[in-house]
């Protein structure tokens, strides 16, 4: 079975022969033009009508946002399935590469971009690969690229890098016209190689790269029936084979291809010479391939890189340049060949040091949580166990996220709501002015108009407390985006929570919503550990509080 998604820029003119059961994905985002260009001009009702009388089941979406790009992107993958025979992937647009990844824009992208803008917008290039890998040596990955009218961030960039290709995936690359042009007559030629059709069209290829690629190649007419027979090949031959596969290098290739040019396994052999000759850690790659590490185990090698200070870029079980660029520091740094690609010792090895820097980051923790808890109950034995009202502000001045914060809140809000009723009418209304605006200069037109007014002090504190806010404003709105980029849903939030509550940190309600009290354990537990103090959850909060709860 066939299965072929095109993106972006994208959709086809199909006047071709039937492919047999196949799926199609097509996300266009381009402009009119290079709709036009693909489509030859029919309509989106005619196009799906003319794919599902050829048996193809098409998903498509024309000019979409991010939500559009991941709706159609889930709807196909969740079909795959492993017995398919080919996967096509091309995709067309705005490519932006981040320090995390590649993103493909949805249609509707603004002409300034920042990081958080496409982090939150972009559909990842990555998700592609992670598809395209399952399908080794029948897979091809098209991509055009357009970037005009675009006005990026200082550290983004307006290109599709080339580094860290999945294993057997070849990827077509140029610009968006070559791309669809290509696209078009994919659907339209009868074609056994998809790569000298690719290169007329003007594309370039990098990664896995065979003399010739025939995937998602039509079938007009019956299938005939294969009959076996003689090709006379010897056993010697064979056995030749046998030898060079086991040993799976160039050399022993090469000294098959000599003794048997035109041998049973000949056309293979000069396959994997190219793929040998175009990674120059091929058999480390290989290595690693043999493995069939899943999702879950990748993410496994994520976490314990992150635990061990190597920075991944992420913890998403697929191996962009981070997770390779962190491979090789920890390989430089434990005497290994520095080729990004692990093997099952390494990855033993890897953790076992993970394991015991856990174990040691949570007693460093536990230590400084308890010299932090001595200060705090020694500071509240001082001032808000008094039980006055001074007392619980200069408690919670020097520890707003104290051990006793909701305590010494609490007796504030007893002793305002005692003099809010035994205040002057005027008094009264003018503080609860101050309180609904709850802004600086509120609280300062309280203090001017009412100097010996009940609610001075708490007009002064929260005068206090909002010019300390306001210059964590930036820092605060920066570690929400930085948050929200991890994608967690309210699953994870949960789990989140169950374990601050594990560690007494008393989040609240653990029902999946990051209130307050979520903040201020949050922080509590990003202060203990001594990692950046935002109450957002970052990359290294996550790893250190969730290696072992939402991620497993």
């Amino acid at each position: 079975m066939n299965r072929f998604v095109l993106s972006a820029v994208a959709a086809l003119g199909f006047a071709a022969p039937a492919f047999a059961g196949s799926e199609l994905l097509i996300i266009a985002n381009g402009d009119g033009g290079s709709v036009q260009r693909l489509t030859d001009g029919q309509s989106l009702r005619r196009i799906t009508s003319d794919l599902r009388d050829r048996d193809i089941t098409a998903s498509i979406a024309i000019r979409t946002d991010t939500e559009g790009m991941w709706d159609a992107f889930l709807r196909f993958s969740r079909a795959l399935d492993r017995t398919t025979d080919d996967v096509a992937i091309v995709l067309t647009g705005k490519f932006v590469t981040t320090h995390t990844g590649t993103y493909l824009m949805p249609a509707n992208v603004q002409r300034s971009l920042t990081l958080s803008d496409v982090l939150a917008e972009g559909f990842p290039v990555d998700a592609v690969y992670a598809v395209a890998a399952e399908y080794q040596g029948r897979a091809l990955v098209v991509a055009g690229e357009e970037t005009k009218d675009l006005r990026l961030a200082p550290g983004l960039k307006a290109w599709l890098p080339l580094q860290d290709i999945p294993h057997g995936v070849s990827v077509a690359y140029g610009n968006a016209d070559a791309a669809s042009h290509f696209a078009n007559q994919l659907g339209k030629r009868v074609s056994t190689d998809q790569m000298a059709a690719a290169r007329r069209a003007g594309l370039k290829f990098s990664g896995y790269v065979p003399p010739s690629l025939a995937v998602f190649a039509p079938i007009e007419g019956d299938i005939p029936t294969v009959v076996e027979e003689d090709t006379g090949f010897s056993d010697a031959d064979n056995a030749a084979w046998d030898t060079a596969i086991k040993t799976d290098t160039e050399a022993a290739y090469e000294t098959y291809l000599r003794a048997y040019p035109s041998g049973a396994k000949a056309q293979e052999a000069r396959q994997r010479l190219t793929a040998i000759r175009a990674e120059p850690f091929y058999r480390e790659k290989q290595i690693e391939a043999d493995l069939a590490l899943d999702r879950e185990a990748r993410r496994e090698i994520q976490r314990d890189l992150s635990v061990l200070g190597y920075n991944t870029r992420g913890v998403d079980g697929i191996f962009g340049p981070g997770t390779r660029g962190a491979v090789k520091s920890w390989q430089d740094v434990n005497d290994y060949r520095v080729s990004g690609y692990l093997n099952a010792d390494q990855i033993s090895r890897l953790d076992g040091q993970a394991e015991r820097r856990r174990a040691a980051l949570e007693e460093e923790a536990r230590i400084r949580q308890a010299r932090l808890e001595r200060r705090d109950r020694a500071y509240w034995a001082d001032t808000g166990a008094r039980g006055d009202e001074q007392g619980f502000r200069d408690y919670l001045k020097e520890y707003p996220d104290g051990i006793f914060a909701e305590v010494a809140l609490g007796q504030l809000e007893e002793i305002e709501a005692d003099r809010r009723e035994k205040a002057a009418s005027l008094d009264r209304s003018q503080w609860e002015r101050a309180r609904h605006l709850d802004t600086v200069e509120s609280y300062r037109v309280y203090l001017q108009e009412m100097p010996d007014g009940a609610f001075v002090e708490e007009a002064r504190a929260r005068v206090d407390r909002l010019n300390r806010n306001a210059g964590n404003a930036a820092i605060q709105q920066k570690a929400r985006a930085e948050e929200n980029s991890l994608g967690l849903n309210a699953a994870a939030r949960r789990l989140a929570e169950v374990r601050l509550q594990q560690l007494g940190l008393k989040p609240g309600v653990v029902d999946g919503r990051f209130d307050e009290a979520s903040r201020r354990a949050i922080r509590r537990y990003q202060d203990a550990r001594n990692l950046r103090v935002s109450g957002y959850l970052d990359q290294a909060t996550v790893v250190r509080l969730m290696a072992d709860t939402i991620l497993r």
